[in-house]
């Protein structure tokens, strides 16, 4: 006679869900990032860094245990970047734009979204 019994066994490692990698973000060689860390759109993590907290939008991180160094931009830019989400744009758009994506004028980007 057979037995068949399922076996519940724990994990001896808590879950801490979900890894969440935002939109335009830079992550340098050999980061480790570890289980449940939010990362923000536009973040930029430098090389050799251990994240273990959430990183926020457009933020530059770095060092291990990774450190927030400073923003990339004042608020009001970054607020203009999250409105206009230009990685959401068809492809024909970036292309047409790409030289005002790459410079500082945010007055044309400004524009752009007005559009």
């Amino acid at each position: 006679m057979s037995y068949q019994r399922s076996i519940k066994r724990e994990s001896p490692f808590r879950q801490k869900g979900d890894t969440i990698v935002g939109n335009d973000v830079w992550i340098g060689y050999n980061v480790t990032i570890m289980p449940g860390v939010y990362i923000g759109d536009g973040a930029i993590i430098g090389t050799n860094s251990l994240v273990t907290k959430n990183i926020g939008q457009y933020e530059i991180w770095g060092g291990s245990q990774a450190k927030l160094i400073r923003k990339r931009f004042s608020d009001g830019v970054i607020e203009l970047f999250l409105k206009i989400q230009w990685w959401n744009w068809d492809i024909e758009k970036i292309i047409s734009n790409v030289d005002v994506l790459l410079s500082n004028d945010v007055e044309k980007l400004r524009e752009i979204k007005a559009q």
